[in-house]
């Protein structure tokens, strides 16, 4: 398992710096024809922060400032996405250098002139993305189950999946989130999963938790772990800060809510690769609970959502996908998962996948956006699907 995880590294690597070299060649070629032949240093030096800076920051984590850190993930982060839609729109621009050298128009001219245009468009690209990442949206849904909860006739609850808090996503995405979520006052805040985008130090370093506990809600506000959670590690001080600051983490665990329904939170599937651990089926998480309540259940990502409705689950609530984040990897993901984003009715269980709050990454959506989101429940004897 070690070996074929080395030669995975090993093959991503060289893929990655070949596309990289392709991509950096090209903007050599660039650089000499429009701006100066003889800076060849400072253009090197600006292309491998772009292309570098994010797994340089990640390799160096532990030997280097923390500031310099947080810089060159920035950096690095905001590169991915250069590189992303450069490898996808270089091939045209190297086309239409060719199409124009075949027509006499001057080498440097057409290289100069293609250029600029290749530079217009990833910024506007950048732009756009950046603009769909920071403004997120409230996303309703209205849903009806066929079980009583109580007295309780309707439920409404503030989903947020994949904040991915970090060194690009931050306080001020967080405050954005907790500003929505007040004006909604929902009963109960679910948050499944990925809070966190690795590292928990700039969790601590920033204070976001001062932020985080103005999350409040009558009925409680709870979270599932995901997959950055267990890459990040130190899960036990992640759920006892979260705990100090009213927000309880649900680690393979059911809580029954004012009893009227049930909130149940699962491990992340990769706790098995990342924690050597394995977790519990949803039936052995059920095992306990009384099927006649409405049943919410927050497992981050969406896999095996028939089992799921087979063991009672009214509700399933994940993220992960992220919508592919920046098209056309949506393409991708709606071929990994039965479903990568937004609803499916699935026997009588609801599945709801969000996109997420936050990025990982590149803090660019293109083709999504993000969101919170709105979930109406009503109380009924018979279910239909979401409102329109």
């Amino acid at each position: 398992m070690k070996m074929r995880t080395l030669l995975v590294i090993v093959c991503f690597l060289f893929v990655f710096i070949a596309l990289s070299a392709y991509i950096g060649w090209n903007g050599y070629v660039f650089w000499n024809a429009a701006i100066s032949p003889q800076l060849d240093a400072v253009y090197w030096v600006f292309f491998a922060l772009i292309a570098y800076g994010y797994l340089a920051a990640m390799l160096l984590r532990r030997l280097i400032p923390y500031r310099l850190y947080a810089a060159l993930k920035t950096i690095g982060s905001y590169g991915m996405a250069v590189l992303f839609y450069a490898l996808l729109t270089l091939p045209a621009a190297d086309v239409l250098v060719a199409l124009l050298r075949w027509a006499g128009v001057e080498r440097d001219y057409a290289i100069a002139r293609t250029g600029w245009v290749e530079l217009l468009v990833l910024l506007l690209i950048l732009l756009r993305g950046s603009w769909n990442a920071r403004s997120p949206v409230v996303r309703r849904y209205d849903i009806e189950i066929a079980k009583p909860a109580g007295t309780r006739r309707e439920l409404r609850l503030a989903v947020a999946s994949d904040l991915h808090l970090g060194t690009t996503v931050g306080r001020r995405h967080l405050t954005r989130l907790v500003e929505r979520v007040e004006a909604l006052k929902p009963d109960i805040v679910l948050l499944p999963g990925d809070v966190l985008d690795d590292s928990i130090e700039p969790f601590v370093r920033e204070r976001m938790a001062d932020v985080m506990r103005r999350l409040k809600a009558p009925l409680g506000v709870y979270a599932s772990l995901g997959n950055h959670e267990y890459i990040g590690g130190h899960i036990a001080e992640y759920t006892e800060r979260m705990r100090e600051i009213g927000i309880e983490v649900l680690i393979d665990r059911v809580v029954r809510v004012a009893d009227s329904f049930y909130v149940a939170g699962r491990k992340d599937a990769s706790v098995e690769r990342f924690a050597g651990g394995g977790r519990l089926s949803v039936d052995e998480l059920l095992a306990d609970a009384d099927r006649s309540l409405p049943i919410v259940l927050l497992d981050h990502q969406p896999y095996k959502l028939g089992a799921a409705a087979e063991s009672g689950v009214d509700l399933m609530l994940s993220g992960h996908t992220h919508r592919g984040q920046m098209a056309p990897n949506h393409w991708i993901t709606g071929r990994l998962f039965e479903l990568d984003w937004g609803y499916l009715r699935k026997g009588a269980m609801h599945a709801i996948v969000s996109s997420g709050f936050g990025t990982w990454g590149p803090p660019v959506r293109i083709g999504s956006r993000s969101e919170l989101l709105d979930i109406r429940i009503a109380f009924r004897s018979e279910t239909v699907g979401p409102a329109e």
